[in-house]
């Protein structure tokens, strides 16, 4: 304890930085910038999630040469999202009917087989076979 009364553990002096004075020619550079820094603490760009990274990926691999707009990114991410709620939906009313409290890869599994038609069910069922197999042989 000092002699103040206070302990010194607490007393902390507050240190101020200044910019550096900026000439004459770049005091207009300087003060915009300020400005902007400024506007950047107040609002912050909210952050959008989307699988348009793993949509690019996916057309890479299929097709090197080609690009994508963002209106067709656009529709694309609807369409994942709208095939994700679908499975999800299913797979939740499927393990209802069954009195479970857990969505297990068998209703996934079962929700794909009723909502994708035909050969395009056999295809996500083996794919998604194989990526969970994948998952466990890695744990």
């Amino acid at each position: 304890v000092a002699s103040g009364g206070a302990p010194t553990c607490c007393l902390q002096e507050e240190v101020v930085v200044m910019p550096p004075k900026p000439s004459a020619k770049g005091a207009k550079k300087a003060a915009k910038s300020q400005k902007i820094r400024s506007a950047d603490k107040k609002k912050k760009k909210s952050r959008k999630e989307s699988y348009s990274v793993y949509i690019y990926r996916v057309l890479k691999q299929v097709h090197p040469d080609t690009g994508v707009s963002s209106k067709a990114m656009s529709i694309m991410n609807s369409f994942v999202n709208d095939v994700f709620e679908r499975i999800a939906a299913e797979a939740s009313r499927l393990a209802q009917y069954n009195k479970r409290s857990t969505i297990s890869s068998r209703e996934i599994q079962t929700a794909v087989r009723l909502i994708l038609p035909g050969e395009l069910a056999k295809h996500a069922v083996s794919e998604g076979t194989k990526a969970v197999t994948k998952y466990t042989s890695s744990k």
